[in-house]
């Protein structure tokens, strides 16, 4: 049984990096600090931490009704002034 729970466990750590645009480990990373930091041990603990870090970050991006892919895509788009400079010789 505990290959499903772990299963469980890596799908929460999927849809967090998913949602902060992260590789999958660096939201394991992410999850174990805030695990360590409430003295969160086993795998069910850490479970429940990384929903409740989903849930919060799922009601921020409601809440300002924004993702971080559109942030970045709102970064990455050319000013009027400088649509027209080239980087290349």
């Amino acid at each position: 049984m505990s290959g499903i729970k772990e299963h469980d466990y890596l799908k929460v750590c999927a849809e967090l990096a998913s949602c902060l645009s992260i590789s999958i480990s660096a939201a394991k990373k992410k999850i174990d600090l805030v695990a360590a930091s409430k003295g969160a041990k086993d795998l069910s603990s850490r479970k429940d931490v990384a929903i409740n870090l989903l849930n919060e970050i799922r009601s921020v991006s409601e809440i300002e009704g924004k993702t971080r892919n559109n942030q970045l895509d709102n970064l990455l788009e050319a000013l009027a002034d400088e649509e027209n400079f080239m980087v290349e010789d």
